[in-house]
């Protein structure tokens, strides 16, 4: 999978649809493209393209269930995954459940981090960048100093 590039602003309808942006869709293969939706980390939806979805549910079955922490990870990270598809005016249909987890009335920002894509309520969206860290290049030193670059 490709790595998935760009920030969308979306609008959730009352049925709780939404149409994805040409502009993202158009980083897929155009047959087939689905999705699977699920809780993210910080109260955002997770979206991602099934073949990533297939890869990370592999990793995360691969878990030892008799480990009580693995289990309430895979019960909490499954809870309320839905596949999403496209109809024909490219929108999908996201659960009010999920929809409620993440607070999202009508605003919504698509980001695209790597090969998945978050889903925010723009308002916590909006939040979270103005919480940025004042020196995002002492923060790209403490995460990435060691691993780019032979550690220079």
């Amino acid at each position: 999978m490709r790595q998935l590039l760009g920030e969308y602003e979306c609008k959730i309808d009352a049925k709780g649809r939404m149409r994805i942006p040409s502009g993202l869709l158009g980083q897929f293969e155009r047959s087939g493209v689905s999705f699977v939706i699920n809780r993210g980390f910080e109260n955002c939806l997770m979206l991602y393209p099934e073949n990533v979805w297939e890869k990370i549910t592999e990793e995360i079955n691969s878990l030892n269930q008799y480990d009580k922490r693995n289990r309430e990870f895979v019960r909490y990270f499954y809870r309320g995954a839905q596949k999403l598809e496209l109809d024909a005016a490219d929108r999908v249909l996201v659960s009010k459940r999920l929809l409620e987890y993440a607070e999202v009335k009508k605003d919504v920002i698509l980001a695209a981090v790597n090969d998945r894509i978050e889903f925010w309520a723009k308002d916590k969206y909006d939040s979270m960048l103005d919480e940025e860290p004042m020196d995002f290049s002492d923060l790209a030193q403490t995460v990435l100093g060691n691993k780019l670059q032979g550690g220079n």
